[in-house]
């Protein structure tokens, strides 16, 4: 488990790493009535991983953390079955984008991971999966006016655009 968040948090900071360097093709700081340049969110969240990459490293290194500290072995057989768990309902989520949109694929993701997987009870569960996708819809629907892939979903919509537009 040890090498495990060591190759992982290496894994990490070379995608932040290029995550920041991609971004930057676009105005990363403030443009004169307009706001924020294109690229100024993802630079800054990436280099916000990068940070977080830099300290689980160094807490690695000084053995801070219990998985710093392990022994167990890289892969046993309950974590494979979780990440073929996590990556198949990853992939239903994203297969489901196209045909539900971001609005309900999304709650359906977080309703069955925080319940099933992370064993929450069904309040919390609900209620993260509510309120995820309303703040996602006000933030870039709303603030940002960035579309997000709605899918057969979308005259659903149309009501909320003409209400806050």
């Amino acid at each position: 488990m040890r090498k495990a968040d060591l190759v992982m948090t290496a894994v990490l900071a070379l995608f932040s790493v290029y995550l920041m360097w991609k971004s930057s093709e676009l105005p990363v700081g403030w443009i004169p009535q307009q706001g924020p340049g294109g690229g100024a969110f993802p630079f800054w969240l990436a280099v916000g991983m990068l940070i977080c990459c830099i300290w689980i490293a160094v807490r690695w290194f000084l053995r801070k953390t219990v998985v710093s500290r392990s022994t167990e072995p890289y892969l046993t057989n309950s974590s494979l079955k979780m990440f073929l768990v996590v990556s198949g309902l990853l992939g239903f989520m994203i297969g489901a984008i196209h045909i539900i949109g971001v609005y309900f694929s999304v709650p359906i993701f977080l309703l069955l991971y925080i319940r099933l997987l992370g064993s929450h009870r069904w309040s919390t569960a609900i209620l993260i999966a509510v309120a995820t996708p309303v703040v996602a819809f006000f933030f870039f629907e709303i603030a940002l006016l960035i579309t997000l892939p709605k899918g057969y979903s979308e005259p659903l919509f149309y009501p909320l655009y003409d209400w806050f537009m």
